[in-house]
């Protein structure tokens, strides 16, 4: 027969696992990441690779430590980032208001999302040439390649947001005598927040692809251009601490709107 034990303690037991459980979560992703940089060096130090085919982590540390302290690499760092964020802003902001007014508009859609997934299928790297043609070297083209890149998945969860909502909630709203617009800003956009949220992260990961691959054609300052001038120089490590740099800032950014969707989203059912 097993033992019955009292309420209170089983209550106190699973209260203890909840607050391990964020630690334990913590320990994992240190854990492993301790374990890559081990088996990294090892692997470095085991087949003897030359710093010109895979430096060490400690060489990478090194030069990330030095640029630091120079300050070589916060600029690279602040020209990316700002790249990041204004090509997200823009393109984001376009596509959301975009799927929103052909939600509204079914009528349309035909008409323009060939040319929308036209501009999609395009490969981007071929546009870059064209990008410095007409807006020149610099930031400007870089941003407009971050937008286009992050315009598509704002788009595409929007207008998918705004064409299903639940025929029940849009008859009760038309009983109410609700407008169009109360329609949408009450009813169709907090319904579809996951869906545009979710069309948010994706765009922010794809804005750092963006940036970066913009940055290898037509600037002089950033990681994208860190990143050639590693390639023209055959510095190894100089090239992983930039790859290295933009993952963490992507990472951290992601990590961001994760938190933010979290707390916007707190009032929504969650599937366990």
């Amino acid at each position: 027969m097993a033992p019955n034990y009292p309420k209170t303690l089983e209550l106190k037991i699973s209260s203890g696992f909840h607050m391990f459980n964020p630690l334990y979560k913590l320990f994992s992703k240190v854990f492993f990441l301790v374990l890559i940089v081990f088996l990294w060096e090892l692997i470095c130090k085991t087949w003897h690779f030359s710093s010109l085919i895979l430096p060490t982590p400690l060489e990478v540390y090194s030069f990330l430590l030095q640029t630091h302290q120079s300050g070589m690499i916060h600029r690279h760092i602040a020209q990316t980032l700002f790249e990041v964020i204004c090509g997200l802003f823009l393109g984001g902001g376009i596509g959301f208001f975009l799927g929103v007014f052909l939600g509204e508009f079914p009528k349309l859609k035909s008409l323009i999302m060939p040319y929308v997934v036209a501009s999609q299928v395009v490969p981007k790297l071929a546009l870059t040439p064209l990008f410095i043609l007409w807006f020149g070297f610099g930031t400007l083209p870089v941003v407009v390649m971050t937008a286009l890149i992050c315009f598509f998945p704002l788009l595409e969860n929007t207008l998918t947001a705004m064409e299903h909502v639940d025929a029940l909630k849009l008859q009760l709203f038309r009983m109410l005598g609700a407008s169009a617009f109360q329609t949408l800003v009450w009813l169709k956009i907090p319904n579809g927040a996951p869906l545009i949220l979710a069309g948010v992260r994706v765009a922010l990961v794809l804005s750092w692809v963006g940036a970066v691959v913009a940055e290898f054609m037509g600037s002089s300052v950033g990681l994208g251009a860190l990143i050639v001038a590693g390639q023209g120089s055959m510095n190894t490590a100089m090239i992983f601490a930039s790859l290295i740099l933009i993952t963490c800032m992507g990472w951290i950014m992601y990590a961001m709107v994760l938190v933010i969707e979290r707390h916007a989203l707190r009032s929504y059912p969650r599937g366990d």
